[in-house]
C-alpha cells in the first residue's frame, strides 16, 4: 500500500469536521486586514496627515513593533506598516494551531491509531494536514488581496501583501510539522513553534531598528523585504518557498524514523513520587499550566513595553490629525498621553484575557481527553475540581494584568520622565479584572450547562476586540457595543470611574460561576 493511500479521504474528513474552525480563522484575518485598511483611510484622509504620521513613525520602538518604514507617506505604505507585522504573526499562529490540531492533536489521544488501522498510508495524515492548511493559507492571501483592492489600494501592492500572508502561513506550517515530529506532546509542539515565531519577530525587530541585514534571518523579515506598496520586489519570497520545501521534507523524513504516538525526543522522566505540593487539584492545575502562564506573562509584558515606549511621541503623532485625536480622547477630557495609555491598556487587557479563557477551557479539555475521570475517582469532588481551575484562571488573569500595567507604566514613565504613570497604569490594568473574570465565568457556565458550546466564549472575546478597535469608526449601536464587558468600564487613567459597573460585572460573573458549577455537579462527565 502506498504511503499516501487515503489522503483524499482524510482531506475531506478534515474539511468536513473543522469547517467552522477553518472559516473563522480565514474570515477573521481577512476582516482584520480590511478593517485596519478602512481605519487607516479614515485616520489619514489627507496627504498632510500621511506626512505627519510618517515623520512620527521613525521612533525605534514603533519600528520594532510594526516593521521597517517603507513609503509611510502613502496610504498603502501606512496600511502595510500598521497591520503588516501583527497580521503576519496572527496568520503564522493560524498555521501553528491548525497543524498541531490536525497532526499531534489526533495522534496524542490515540485517534490516529484507529485511523491507521484502516487502509491508510503512513504519510497520508501529514499530507492531508498540509493540503488543508495550504488551502487555508492561499484563501487568506487571496481574500486579503481582494479586501485591499476593494479599498482602492494598488493592485500590485495588494498582491504582494496578500502573498506575504500566504507564505508566512506556509513557513510556520512547516515549523509546526517539524515540531510535531520532535515532541509527542501537543502543547509542547505549540510551545516550540511559538518560540520560533517569537524569535523571528525579535530578529526582525532588531534588524529594523539597527542593521537591516539582520532581518534576512527572519521569515517575517522576508515578507516585509518584498516592500508591498513601496516598489514591490518579488524575489524575497524565494527564501520562503525554499524554507517551506525544506521544512516539509524534513518533517516527512522524521516521520519515517519514529514510532506512532512517540516523538524523536523522548519526554523527560518525572520523579518516582509526587511532591506534597501536588496533592490537590489546585496544585496539579497550577503545575500543568505554569508554562502557559509564564508565556502569556512574557508576551503581554513585551506588548506593554512596546505600547508604553511611544507615549512621549503620541502628541507629535496626532497633533495635526483631529480624527485620531478625537478617537483617542473622545469626551473624557483626558490628556492625549492619558487617553493613549488608557486605550493601549484596554487592548493589552483584551489580549491578556486570552490566557484567562484558555486556562478556564482547560477544564473542558481535561474532561474531553478522559483525564478528569482518574482525578474524580479519588476523594476530589467535582466542585473542588472545578473551583481549582476557576481559582487558577482568576489568579492567573490578575498576574497577567499586573504584568500589563507594570510593563506599560514603567516604559511610559521612562520616556516621559513621569514616575506617577506607573501606579496609575497598574491600577488601570487591574481595573479590567471584573471584565476578564466575566469571560472566565461564561466559559465555566457553558462547560457546566452546555459543554459542547464552551468555545463560544472565544467568540465573545473576538466581539470585544471588534468593539474596541472598530466601534467608534463604524458607529456601532449601543446594544452591539454593550456586548463587550470591557466597554462598561472606565478608560483609565484619565476618565472618571464609577463603582457600579465593576460591582455589576462581579455579581454577574459570580452567578454564572455558580450556575456552571451546579450544572457540572449534576451532568455526566464526558
Amino acid at each position: 500500500m502506498s504511503g499516501l493511500h487515503g489522503s483524499l479521504a482524510l482531506i475531506r474528513a478534515s474539511l468536513r469536521r473543522d469547517r467552522v474552525r477553518i472559516i473563522v480563522w480565514v474570515l477573521s484575518i481577512t476582516v482584520m486586514v480590511w478593517a485596519s485598511a478602512s481605519s487607516v483611510k479614515g485616520l489619514f484622509p489627507t496627504q498632510a496627515d500621511l506626512d505627519t504620521a510618517a515623520a512620527a513613525s521613525k521612533n525605534p520602538a514603533v519600528l520594532a513593533f510594526n516593521g521597517p518604514a517603507q513609503a509611510l507617506d502613502t496610504l498603502g505604505g501606512q496600511v502595510a506598516f500598521q497591520i503588516g507585522s501583527p497580521g503576519l504573526v496572527i496568520t503564522a499562529l493560524m498555521s501553528i494551531f491548525m497543524i498541531g490540531h490536525l497532526t499531534r492533536g489526533e495522534e496524542e489521544p490515540g485517534r490516529l491509531e484507529l485511523v491507521r488501522s484502516l487502509p491508510v498510508g503512513r504519510q497520508a495524515p501529514m499530507v492531508a494536514a498540509v493540503v488543508v492548511v495550504t488551502a487555508m493559507s492561499i484563501a487568506v492571501g487571496a481574500l486579503v488581496t481582494g479586501a485591499l483592492i476593494i479599498e482602492s489600494l494598488d493592485t500590485a501592492g495588494s498582491m504582494s501583501f496578500g502573498l506575504g500572508y500566504t507564505l508566512i502561513a506556509m513557513v510556520f506550517m512547516g515549523v509546526a510539522l517539524v515540531a510535531g515530529q520532535i515532541s509527542e506532546n501537543t502543547r509542547l509542539v505549540y510551545g516550540l513553534a511559538g518560540i520560533v515565531l517569537g524569535a523571528a519577530f525579535i530578529v526582525r525587530a532588531v534588524g529594523d531598528v539597527g542593521n537591516s541585514a539582520v532581518s534576512w534571518f527572519s521569515p517575517i523579515g522576508w515578507m516585509q523585504k518584498a516592500r508591498p506598496f513601496a516598489g514591490e520586489r518579488w524575489w524575497p519570497f524565494l527564501p520562503a518557498l525554499a524554507a517551506v520545501a525544506a521544512l516539509v521534507g524534513a518533517a516527512t523524513a522524521m516521520l519515517d524514523h519514529r514510532d506512532l504516538g512517540a516523538g524523536l525526543v523522548a519526554p523527560r522522566r518525572g520523579r518516582p513520587t509526587a511532591s506534597r505540593f501536588l496533592t490537590g487539584p489546585v496544585a496539579l492545575n497550577a503545575r500543568l499550566q505554569r508554562g502557559s502562564l509564564l508565556g502569556w506573562t512574557f508576551g503581554i509584558s513585551v506588548t506593554g513595553v512596546a505600547y508604553g515606549s511611544i507615549a512621549n511621541s503620541i502628541e507629535t503623532f496626532v497633533q495635526d490629525n483631529k480624527a485620531m485625536s478625537d478617537l483617542l480622547v473622545g469626551s473624557s477630557g483626558a490628556s492625549l498621553v492619558d487617553a493613549y495609555l488608557a486605550t493601549s491598556t484596554r487592548v493589552a487587557a483584551l489580549i491578556g484575557a486570552g490566557f484567562a479563557v484558555q486556562s478556564m477551557l482547560r477544564l473542558r479539555s481535561e474532561e474531553a481527553a478522559l483525564r478528569a475521570e482518574p482525578v474524580l475517582a479519588t476523594a476530589v469532588s467535582r466542585v473542588r475540581w472545578a473551583t481549582g481551575h476557576l481559582g487558577f484562571a482568576i489568579a492567573g488573569s490578575v498576574i497577567v494584568l499586573l504584568a500589563t500595567g507594570l510593563s506599560t507604566g514603567i516604559s511610559a514613565a521612562l520616556v516621559t520622565h513621569d514616575s506617577g504613570l506607573v501606579p496609575r497604569v497598574v491600577v488601570a490594568a487591574l481595573a479590567y479584572s471584573p471584565a476578564v473574570w466575566l469571560l472566565v465565568c461564561v466559559a465555566l457556565a457553558t462547560i457546566g450547562l452546555v459543554p459542547r458550546a464552551a468555545p463560544i466564549v472565544w467568540a465573545l472575546l473576538v466581539a470585544s476586540f471588534v468593539v474596541t478597535f472598530l466601534g467608534p469608526l463604524l458607529s456601532l449601536p449601543g446594544w452591539a457595543t454593550n456586548v463587550s464587558p470591557f466597554e462598561h468600564l472606565a478608560l483609565l487613567p484619565g476618565a472618571p470611574a464609577n463603582a457600579v459597573p465593576y460591582l455589576a460585572l462581579i455579581a454577574v460573573a459570580g452567578g454564572l460561576a455558580l450556575a456552571g458549577i451546579h450544572g457540572l455537579s449534576r451532568r455526566d462527565i464526558g
